[in-house]
């Protein structure tokens, strides 16, 4: 093997770990659709074929017993498919395109779910949706990350409350009984200065709320369209997901009992379940990134060659723990200690699995900066290597992305 540079080492290591993170998460994703395909084929495709031998057999009875040639009972139910998309059905449904119901698909396009049980027809009605969606789908994009910002707020300031609660129970309640001396004020204040909210909580609350939302609104669908429960608990993860198959939709018969409030609380339960839903999947996607960065360095083989000694890490590099220079953690400093030299800010999103398991006791990357600021109520300020820009703030994808924006706008 010829040497490049002195060095003999190939591996992980020459990659940009930017770009391995990548490739493994997209050879991961391919292994997880694999997976899941043969899951659900060993599941479904038994039903399927029992499904086609029962109908070919009532096409057979119904042509006989009528004396009717398949192929023209064929054409007729191609027929009735054409009408289908239409909206027209063989039970009384409710008008697919008066106002309500143009509101519900309007909905149903600018939250992704499109459901598939409306669609325009005309080519007037196509040509708009292409640039309805494109304006309507990035603005609910924009308030589904506003919503998620408000939302770790919100946690936050619970997580740091609960956070002061305990500590003042350590203290023990004669020292809470007199008043504190400007020492333990002044000891109080540092250790909520470098206090961090877990990632892992956060995860847990909005999981939790994302069951109850789905909970609640599958006991209203069950009650109000007569489904089972399990099956109004599948809509609802289908329809707050925003995956849409269309294969079970509310709000769809002409006539409910209490119509006006069933249309008013599937209204609330929808936004208010994708909105749960989908910051779920952000905090999640932190996650998984933790776990893509400790099999990164689990994967990456320090150089051996003579001569080349510990190479400095790159940007994003993981650093394991020992390795780490020990900083301190104040909220004032954070913006500080993550620049480096280049005017970059480190992401500071990768860990080692010592710390990733040590998850309360670590910070967790660009999320738990912004929930310690969010809980203290402290801006961001940037070190002097960053300037102040349009692009910093936000949180979860919104966060991460205008954090992105503001290290590039930087080395400009």
């Amino acid at each position: 093997m010829a040497c490049r540079a002195g060095c003999c080492c190939t591996g992980i290591g020459t990659l940009n770990e930017d770009n391995a993170r990548f490739l493994m998460l997209a050879l991961l994703i391919i292994i997880y659709l694999l997976c899941g395909a043969a899951v659900f084929s060993a599941l479904e495709h038994p039903k399927e074929k029992l499904a086609k031998e029962r109908w070919a057999q009532r096409i057979e009875q119904f042509t006989n017993k009528y004396n009717l040639s398949q192929d023209d009972l064929k054409n007729f139910l191609r027929n009735y498919e054409e009408a289908n998309v239409a909206g027209i059905r063989v039970d009384a449904t409710r008008p697919r395109w008066d106002f309500a119901g143009a509101f519900y698909f309007v909905g149903t396009v600018v939250s992704t779910i499109g459901f598939g049980m409306t669609t325009p027809v005309t080519i007037a009605g196509k040509i708009f949706l292409i640039f309805y969606g494109l304006i309507g789908c990035a603005a609910t994009i924009l308030f589904f990350n506003l919503f998620l910002e408000r939302v770790i707020t919100v946690i936050a300031f619970v997580l740091k409350f609960c956070h002061e609660r305990r500590e003042r129970r350590k203290a023990g309640p004669a020292q809470n009984c007199r008043r504190p001396s400007t020492d333990s004020r002044d000891r109080r204040t540092d250790s909520l200065a470098g206090w961090k909210p877990s990632v892992y909580c956060v995860m847990l609350i909005l999981g939790v709320a994302a069951i109850l939302v789905s909970c609640c609104a599958s006991a209203m669908y069950s009650a109000a369209e007569g489904w089972d429960y399990l099956d109004a608990l599948y809509f609802c993860f289908v329809a707050f997901s925003t995956i849409g198959f269309g294969d079970m939709v509310s709000n769809q018969r002409e006539i409910y009992k209490a119509q006006a409030a069933y249309r008013v609380g599937n209204f609330l339960f929808i936004l208010t379940g994708v909105c749960c839903i989908y910051s779920l999947f952000n905090v999640i996607s932190i996650v998984i990134k933790q776990v893509l960065n400790w099999i990164l360095r689990r994967l990456e083989t320090p150089c051996r060659c003579p001569g080349q000694g510990n190479r400095h890490p790159r940007r994003n590099v993981v650093v394991p723990g020992h390795m780490r220079t020990r900083r301190d953690n104040s909220i004032e400093t954070d913006a500080v200690n993550d620049s480096e030299a280049d005017g970059r800010r480190m992401s500071g999103e990768m860990i080692s699995m010592k710390d990733f398991l040590a998850a309360n006791k670590v910070n967790l990357a660009i999320m738990q900066k912004q929930l310690s600021e969010m809980a203290n109520g402290h801006p961001r300020q940037l070190g002097s290597s960053s300037r102040h820009n349009e692009f910093s703030g936000g949180v979860g994808a919104l966060g991460i992305m205008n954090n992105r924006l503001a290290e590039t706008s930087v080395d400009r």
